[in-house]
């Protein structure tokens, strides 16, 4: 089918280039509308109880916890001047009470938190029209050129506004990573393939993959919500893979040219060989990525959405517009060469790879204890993460939020607003006397519970009544989740039913979920991944070792990121504030990730070592054939990918930037570590073994394996030949 759909673009690749080139203007032009209907926020849970906590507070009454707050600070006045009250008093009093659905300041609720030690500063708490994060920041939108005061400093903070200024910061790194990267890519490219012809097509594939995804999630948009975030993974993860496939399709055509294949030929066997490779690889890479949708929260599912899209959309164009390009181009593909003379290839058994994995299977079994030896030593770290939400120290000190977030904790003493909220549904009237009763008498047993410094009734209508609980500690930590599940166990009032919501109610629910939903997920990938693995090499053991080496690597990463972000360490030198936790999402959506592009490099080692075992028939020299063929490939698009990645890890804003220092970290490791100390090694190990399947299977694969070549092995050329290793 490849070698048949090869020839078929060698015959139409003009019209296909035409109908490519209508593709990028239509795509591009709808595409870029995608930034106005993308939504903000997305990790909350919409089925959790804290969930149906917001909705019945936003139904009955303010919910107590601010979404805004708003920072009113003066030089030469004091909160006791009456001018200074007047000024922000009228302010708050002119704010539609459609956006602004409650609010509280110091001359209303005369807490001393409010006011700054020096007593210059006052903060004012906003609540928003709104049962989630969307809607909540529309609200902000309408209102936040309207807080200022004259003669005042104004400074905006709180969740909505800063989840609304890390979208800005982000979309500004965004276009800084985008325009590092192409220029610095094409160097690159240009140094890898030694022309300016061949170094183009890649990016060439980058582009369509990036405007395609765009205009695919503008579509998605009509019909549910697409986190903002999405674009960060379309852009890096369009570019990176998209130039992975690149430039496997290109380097194994001119391969062909080099071998003397010309014209339809040197196509079709491209096609079916690296264009297999590449769909074995994209379809790998997108089963994991898939996995995020089996999450409850937009915030993944927005992810996966916009990877799949990126990499489904890579794999296509790689498999169809690269190669029309390169049928177009013929030899021309060479041309711009600035090489002055090609060097010479090695001669048998002479290549640095080759020398590299007989080295690596001469003391096979030294190099996998110790190679695992550090890996697990790399992953240690892990065992001890602590997860924890977002806030305001995930932007840089420039942005309002996090100014906001240094005033509060510099300048205020406490938290007058803080708390865990219990939402009743009651069975009589909130007002009446005997539920009133009822309602105190249940305030009365939350504040006793352990960790709770008093509970009081802080909203009754209708049949609905809200029992806020104070407490000390950051609101999203493990003691604070703790306590959230005493409450719960706390007996509601006869007929009742209690909802608890707040941010702390939310954190707790969110990590419930996640533990809730990972078994399932990490089940539907390794069942997936193990089939296409042993559709692609027709083995039954190459596919489970290749899914432990990926947990080996995940594990090694994970523990780096909490050496790092958690516990602070090279924090100056990446210019950030560590929190102490991990927002735990990101493992997550680093998971599907890098378990995916690690297989990525899989597919494309263990398919030239498969090509070769078919044609050599011996392990050991299939290994380091393949190795010598494809090792120089592999590092160079590893590197290549890391480009837009570290460019992303530049961000202001430390989820981009753990995101980005995460997936450079993973890739170097299993390329470097992995792919090409360990996968020889383990391979020596499991000679013959390791290409065995039993003879169902095996008629199973002879029939529907996904194979790099169709029909017979042509046979390679005498310098391709390499003896067996003794």
């Amino acid at each position: 089918m490849f070698e048949g759909l090869g020839r078929f673009i060698h015959r139409r690749c003009k019209p296909l280039l035409i109908v490519t080139l209508l593709f990028a203007v239509l795509s591009g032009v709808y595409g870029v509308g995608v930034f106005g209907d993308m939504k903000p926020g997305g990790f909350e849970d919409p089925k959790s109880e804290s969930r149906r906590a917001a909705l019945l507070a936003e139904k009955a009454f303010p919910q107590r916890a601010p979404d805004a707050v708003v920072v009113y600070r003066s030089d030469d006045k004091t909160v006791d001047d009456p001018s200074f009250q007047k000024a922000v008093v009228d302010k708050i009093s002119s704010l539609p009470s459609s956006v602004v659905t409650g609010s509280a300041h110091f001359w209303m609720t005369k807490m001393p938190e409010q006011v700054s030690r020096d007593r210059h500063a006052t903060y004012v708490a906003l609540n928003l029209h709104g049962s989630d994060d969307n809607t909540k920041e529309e609200s902000y939108k309408e209102v936040k050129d309207k807080l200022a005061v004259e003669g005042l400093e104004t400074l905006r903070g709180g969740p909505v506004p800063t989840g609304h200024q890390a979208g800005e910061e982000i979309g500004k790194d965004l276009g800084t990573a985008e325009g590092f990267s192409f220029p610095v890519l094409f160097v690159l490219l240009v140094i890898v393939f030694g022309g300016l012809a061949a170094a183009s097509l890649p990016l060439l594939v980058g582009g369509l993959s990036i405007l395609g995804s765009m205009a695919v999630l503008r579509v998605i948009a009509q019909f549910t919500d697409v986190s903002v975030f999405a674009m960060s993974l379309v852009t890096v993860l369009g570019l990176a893979v998209a130039i992975d496939y690149g430039l496997l399709i290109v380097s194994r055509y001119r391969e062909e040219l080099e071998r003397g294949h010309t014209g339809a030929d040197a196509l079709s066997r491209t096609v079916a060989t690296a264009g297999r490779t590449v769909v074995v690889s994209g379809i790998t890479v997108a089963v994991a990525l898939f996995g995020m949708t089996f999450f409850p929260f937009a915030f993944l599912k927005s992810m996966a959405y916009g990877g799949v899209a990126a990499v489904v959309l890579s794999v296509f164009f790689s498999l169809i517009a690269l190669p029309a390009a390169l049928a177009a181009m013929g030899p021309r593909v060479n041309a711009l060469s600035l090489r002055r003379k090609k060097r010479a290839a090695p001669a048998s058994g002479e290549g640095p790879w080759y020398r590299l994995a007989h080295g690596l299977m001469r003391r096979p079994v030294a190099v996998s204890v110790v190679t695992l030896g550090v890996l697990l030593a790399l992953a240690a770290p892990f065992l001890r993460i602590e997860f924890g939400a977002n806030d305001a120290r995930q932007l840089p000190n420039s942005a309002e939020g996090r100014q906001v977030h240094n005033i509060m904790e510099r300048d205020f003493d406490g938290d007058g607003i803080k708390s865990i909220d219990s939402l009743l549904t009651l069975a009589g009237d909130a007002k009446s006397k005997e539920q009133g009763a009822e309602l105190q008498a249940y305030a009365d047993r939350l504040g006793k519970v352990p960790g709770a410094k008093g509970a009081q009734i802080t909203g009754v209508e209708g049949t609905t009544a809200r029992v806020s609980v104070k407490f000390d500690g950051v609101a999203v930590s493990t003691p604070s989740k703790n306590l959230v599940n005493k409450l719960r166990e706390v007996p509601a009032p006869p007929g009742a039913t209690a909802y608890f919501g707040g941010e702390t109610a939310v954190f707790d629910d969110t990590l419930d979920a996640l533990a809730e939903t990972l078994p399932w997920m990490l089940l539907y990938i390794a069942i997936a991944t193990y089939i296409l693995l042993f559709l692609a090499f027709g083995s039954v053991l190459l596919p489970l070792k290749a899914i432990g080496m990926n947990l080996l690597s995940l594990s090694a990463t994970f523990g780096i990121l909490v050496w790092i972000f958690q516990d602070g360490h090279l924090a100056d030198l990446l210019s950030f504030d560590p929190t102490g936790n991990i927002e735990p999402n990101m493992p997550i959506m680093l998971f599907a990730l890098i378990f995916g592009l690690s297989m990525d490099y899989e597919v494309f080692l263990v398919s030239r070592i498969r090509e070769q075992y078919d044609l050599l028939g011996e392990p050991t020299a299939a290994v380091a054939t393949g190795l010598q063929s494809i090792g120089k490939l592999i590092v160079s698009a590893a590197l290549l990918m890391c480009v837009p990645l570290a460019a992303m890890a530049t961000s202001g804003v430390l989820t981009m930037t753990l995101f980005g220092v995460g997936m450079v970290i993973a890739i170097l490791l299993d390329v470097f570590v992995v792919r090409i100390l360990l996968v020889p090694a383990v391979m020596k190990l499991m000679g013959r073994a390791g290409w065995w399947a039993p003879g169902p299977l095996a008629k199973v694969y002879a029939r529907y394996g996904i194979k790099e070549t169709d029909g017979v092995p042509e046979t390679p050329d005498a310098n391709e030949r390499v003896p067996v290793a003794s």
